[in-house]
């Protein structure tokens, strides 16, 4: 899964669950859900991380997506954590961040999008 970068919010008409970087996503009914929004209210808050793991531990396919203080920096962890989709804070690159994202070609360890471990795919 490639995280999309988005530079501005726009309005579209999936069927959102808007989160508070603070609610119990292990409770959230999923059922019709088509994407969450997760908030970050500082990019130093990084609870939504947490959440957006477990949602996708929990098997959900749909969009996340990261609103608030999105700095490019991030945008690896996004991914690996789960996000699928990050709306950036105004004053940052989105070329560059794209450019980030495609660094690192694989990682040792598994994360929320590839939970087994690098060296366990090696026969």
């Amino acid at each position: 899964m490639t995280l999309q970068i988005i530079t501005q919010h726009t309005a579209d008409n999936a069927n959102a669950r808007v989160l508070a970087n603070d609610a119990d996503v292990q409770a959230l009914d999923l059922d019709g859900v088509e994407r969450v929004d997760l908030n970050f209210p500082k990019f130093t808050d990084g609870r939504a991380f947490s959440q957006a793991f477990v949602l996708r531990r929990r098997g959900f396919t749909g969009d996340i997506r990261a609103h608030g203080d999105v700095l490019i920096d991030q945008l690896l962890q996004m991914q690996r954590s789960g996000f699928s989709s990050a709306v950036l804070r105004d004053d940052q690159d989105a070329a560059h961040g794209e450019k980030l994202l495609t660094h690192y070609k694989a990682f040792y360890q598994g994360d929320a999008v590839h939970a087994t471990p690098h060296f366990a795919d090696v026969a």
